[in-house]
């Protein structure tokens, strides 16, 4: 025998110097692809192992119901069931468009537990369809079949590394390795130029160091061609057209080609055969593979491999449950400007990105332009067994003309949480309202480093004082919208009885008129948090939070080890008290943390600071240490801390910092927070450094959600209305009574007629006189009117102090709010 490139080479029976020569050695798919599957079983346990519950994926896309391309798909699932691959098979029907097929393929693309997508073909429908166009719609990462142009531009450019090789190529390289044969400086020959199999071969043969030809049907002399080939890959479609007597003594040749030729002897009356003579080629080939048993199962086995490898490129980057998502690396200026010039000098992620960060699916948004979104409802049946994140809401004393920076606050602990603490982190927001913000206070989008992006989007105004804004904050789904709309009253008939828009047929409209008002509004905060802003019910008249249907959709995508920090409108006794037992009640959620956001200032002027006039200069106790005004402001904290601790849940106070402000004042702060039952106090600030300077509370909220805890509610809804208003004024304000003017116990006693007895009930406005400073006692609550919000579903009482909308002041915060006319 003799020796070629260190393999035995056997001669034929007409072999040289008359040596009998045996046939070729037949190089077996079925054991090959055995082999490979067992390695890969091997990897996907080891994935398992590193990654519990984690399997790469796989889906099999098919248009029609062709018998053949069912047989090949049920191959290419029961291989994978072997491995421990997830595959899964989608069919459309035959009635299919090309644009229904494109959107099958983006959602596949862009769930993150699928890791490979083949389409399967050819493409059986009765409406016409570009199969370049559909193949190319598959995502190049998860292109496993290799058939993209992108995928097949890197092959031939040699980048092997960085593609997916079509299958069957792939496989024809793994049968020629099983010879021995070195393939470097070998002559090979390619017969075919298919994109599925010659072209791709040529590429990888060549990129292989091999000499390689490509014939086709218009080479000429191809027998000659043939005889010079050390490597043989034919791949034409044409049965047995190779003869034995062309290919080279010792030659290597992979036969590709599945062919039906009669034969009477078979009951089917067809034989498979392949593009080459077997009997006579096996006489003088070193190497040949069978048809079939031969390229097919290396086909499906490739296949096989190439998903494994692309679940093993994503684990590169995977963190259980964490999202792939980038953070802006803010720099903050020690001259800080104006909060407007901060928002324009900072550009924005694509709404489309941020969607895709945080596990959104392109179906599941409707853009608004580049930086806002809305988000579809149904994201909660897709993520229904998915556990949800930790639940943190933000409160605040007792609010004063100063700002007490709680958004900007519940902005910058978002940030903190995940673009330094590395969790996932989602903010929810309410859409503010020129009544509650544009005074002296902030724009109700947060501020300096930590608000959110667009302002002038963000800072969009609302119908706020309506029944129908407080539906939309506590629907939990459409349906529910619907209910509540239909049962929300309007007026009432001459006897007294209500009138519903439901009665007036007005519901189902209205209704489809807030079809998409009520999804949430996707935006981000200055370093690329997902925020939600969504509803701004008055709190005149509602709870003063943000939706429901945003905290349940944000719990839902952090995941359980993830934070949603949402805000309470108000101060505890106020926003903190109907948060719990409104909205909580509502949505069945329930906090693991409260935030507790006071200021040096503000507590001063709880203290007995002197009054602040908008446009005026601020008076030096607010400028200057006096620890003798923030003492007694101390107190009004420690009701409030309090207030909040009466619901069952840890308490951590956040001290939003100011220039102005003292180490000595900080510390007393911190301590009379701590001594009045805060877990933790801590200064932050986020208005001037972002989430950066909001860390240490960030760490202190983490710590507080693994603290055992069990939320109450103040009260039960048994009770009649007027003992839950006492308990909400004895409780949270510290009233000594309350007293019902004839008016509110005319409407108690109608109300608790007709049924509405058992609603939660909403303290509207003022609780008592807002000269009295730090903690009033000892008065007597008067309430006016007792109203209802039947279709929100809750009661309202207006008290005796005041009532009437706020004003905006001589010169408002508005004024300094300006669009960007820069074109970038």
């Amino acid at each position: 025998m003799l020796s070629f490139s260190g393999h035995a080479l056997r001669l034929g029976s007409t072999g040289f110097a008359g040596v009998k020569r045996t046939a070729a050695t037949v190089v077996s798919g079925n054991k090959v692809s055995k082999l490979v599957r067992e390695r890969l079983k091997k990897d996907v346990e080891k994935m398992w192992i590193q990654f519990p519950g984690f399997r790469p994926g796989l889906v099999v896309l098919q248009v029609g119901d062709r018998d053949d391309s069912n047989l090949y798909i049920t191959m290419k699932l029961k291989a994978a069931a072997e491995i421990g691959i997830s595959a899964s098979h989608v069919r459309l029907p035959k009635t299919a468009t090309e644009d229904e097929v494109l959107r099958c393929i983006v959602t596949v693309n862009e769930n993150p537990e699928v890791h490979g997508l083949i389409v399967q073909l050819p493409l059986d429908s009765v409406n016409t369809m570009d199969p370049e166009k559909v193949i190319n719609a598959v995502a190049p990462e998860k292109d496993v079949d290799g058939l993209t142009s992108i995928n097949a531009g890197k092959l031939s450019r040699g980048n092997l590394g960085d593609c997916f090789i079509p299958c069957t190529p792939k496989g024809c390289m793994e049968l020629i390795r099983q010879t021995g044969t070195s393939v470097a400086g070998k002559n090979a020959v390619v017969i075919g130029r298919s994109k599925v199999v010659g072209a791709p071969m040529y590429s990888l043969l060549l990129w292989s160091h091999a000499t390689v030809t490509s014939c086709h049907s218009k080479t000429t002399d191809l027998a000659a061609q043939v005889g010079r080939a050390d490597i043989l890959v034919v791949g034409a479609g044409r049965a047995e057209m190779v003869k034995g007597a062309w290919v080279k003594q010792g030659a290597v040749v992979i036969d590709c080609g599945i062919n039906h030729v009669p034969d009477p002897s078979r009951a089917s009356g067809v034989r498979v055969v392949g593009d080459v003579h077997y009997p006579s080629a096996k006489e003088r080939a070193g190497y040949i593979t069978q048809v079939p048993g031969g390229v097919g199962p290396m086909t499906v086995a490739m296949l096989m491999e190439n998903t494994v490898q692309s679940a093993k490129h994503f684990l590169k980057t995977y963190q259980p449950r964490k999202w792939n998502i980038s953070y802006t690396k803010l720099k903050p200026q020690k001259s800080q400007p104006s909060d407007t010039t901060l928002a324009h000098s900072c550009t924005p992620k694509t709404i489309g990105q941020l969607a895709r960060e945080v596990g959104l699916f392109s179906k599941e948004v409707e853009p608004y332009g580049t930086t806002r979104a809305k988000v579809r409802l149904e994201i909660i049946n897709r993520f229904k067994a998915q556990p949800d994140g930790k639940y943190v809401v933000v409160t605040g004393i007792t609010p004063t003309p100063l700002g007490e920076g709680k958004a900007t606050t519940t902005l910058g602990l978002a940030q903190a949480l995940g673009a330094h603490l590395h969790v996932n982190s989602f903010a929810c927001v309410c859409q503010p309202s020129q009544g509650s913000y544009f005074g002296v206070k902030g724009g109700g989008v947060g501020g300096g480093y930590s608000q959110v992006l667009p302002r002038e989007e963000g800072e969009l105004c609302r119908s706020v004082a309506s029944e129908v804004m407080a539906v939309l904050v506590l629907s939990t789904s459409l349906e529910d919208m619907r209910c509540r709309l239909a049962r929300t009253v309007v007026a009432y008939s001459r006897v007294g009885n209500p009138v519903t828009t439901e009665d007036l047929g007005i519901s189902g409209v209205l209704a489809a008129l807030m079809r998409e008002a009520v999804m949430p509004n996707l935006m981000q905060t200055m370093e690329g948090s997902p925020v939600f802003v969504h509803t701004c019910p008055l709190s005149d008249i509602a709870p003063g939070n943000s939706s429901i249907l945003a905290d349940q959709i944000a719990l839902k995508l952090v995941g359980p080890e993830g934070f949603v920090v949402t805000e309470a409108g108000g101060g505890a006794e106020t926003g903190m008290e109907r948060f719990v037992d409104i909205k909580c009640r509502a949505s069945g959620l329930c906090p693991d943390v409260m935030v507790m956001v006071a200021s040096v200032r503000a507590l001063k002027m709880h203290g007995g600071g002197p009054a602040v006039t908008a446009g005026s200069v601020m008076p030096k106790e607010y400028l200057e240490e006096n620890l003798t005004l923030l003492e007694n402001g101390c107190i009004h904290l420690k009701r409030q801390v309090e207030n909040a601790m009466a619901f069952g849940l840890p308490v951590v106070v956040a001290i939003n910092t100011f220039s102005s402000d003292t180490g000595a004042e900080l510390e007393l702060v911190c301590a009379r927070a701590k001594q009045a039952g805060g877990v933790e106090a801590v200064p932050c600030s986020p208005w001037a450094e972002g989430g950066a300077g909001a860390v240490e509370l960030g760490q202190a909220v983490r710590r507080a959600a693994d603290t055992p805890h069990r939320m109450n509610f103040l009260y039960d809804l048994e009770i009649p209305i007027v003992n839950k208003i006492r308990t909400i004024a004895r409780s949270m304000y510290g009233a000594d009574n309350v007293e019902l003017l004839p008016e509110a116990q005319r409407k108690s006693t109608l109300f608790s007629k007709q049924g509405l007895a058992n609603l939660p009930v909403c303290m509207a406005k003022t609780h008592h006189d807002a000269e009295r400073k730090g903690v009033p006692t000892g008065f007597t609550l008067l309430v006016r009117d007792v109203s209802v919000h039947a279709g929100a579903g809750f009661l309202y009482a207006s008290v005796g102090w005041n009532n009437t909308p706020p004003r905006s002041p001589s010169f408002c915060c508005f004024y300094d709010t300006d669009l960007s006319t820069e074109v970038k």
